[in-house]
């Protein structure tokens, strides 16, 4: 008998961290820091649970096509609508929107791209790259919403979000290229 995916403990995990994004997105938009500090330890419980649910997904082979949807789409709009957040609220100044910019660009442009190919019989497997690219930027994100909480990390946070820029252009070019003969239909 096929198990419900919906109760599936890390599609619950998903769902969970997908139902997260808006109360934390309000904590921060309040502009209160005692608010900012409990949507940082929602936030930090949220990106925890991508790890937990992978983990869990694998160790009780827990896999669904549900999850393997689910999971990216949590992901991407973790990191959008914080992204929107704390560029609204200040929290990213114009040089940080460079790289901000760089990772919507390659989020939108890959899911995109991998909806084409799903017409296809190409498969653009995750990279283990890919993967540490997701945990850079949501610690990236986790730096720039303490800096709103303890002063003086602006130099840290600088840093990790252009490294996540960073990895996030490399990991898209990794995708493209290897679509490339597939969109040009000289691939197999």
């Amino acid at each position: 008998m096929a198990r419900n995916p919906l109760l599936l403990v890390p599609n619950i995990l998903t769902i969970i961290r997908i139902a997260a994004i808006v109360p934390i997105a309000w904590l921060v938009m309040e502009g209160d820091i005692g608010l900012r500090i409990v949507a940082l330890v929602l936030y930090v419980l949220a990106a925890a649970s991508d790890w937990v649910d992978g983990y869990l997904a694998r160790a009780w082979n827990q896999y669904s096509d549900l999850g393997r949807m689910l999971d990216p789409i949590a992901d991407k709009l973790l990191v959008g609508i914080m992204v929107a957040v704390l560029a609204w609220d200040g929290s990213l100044s114009g040089w940080d929107m460079i790289p901000v910019i760089a990772i919507l660009f390659r989020e939108f442009f890959i899911s995109g791209l991998r909806e084409f190919l799903g017409n296809t019989a190409v498969v653009l497997p995750v990279s283990k790259l890919a993967k540490w690219k997701t945990t850079v930027q949501l610690i990236a994100l986790a730096i720039v919403l303490l800096e709103g909480i303890i002063p003086g990390l602006r130099l840290l946070s600088d840093i990790v979000l252009w490294l996540a820029g960073a990895l996030t252009l490399w990991t898209g070019w990794n995708y493209l290229r290897a679509s490339w003969p597939h969109l040009l239909g000289t691939g197999k």
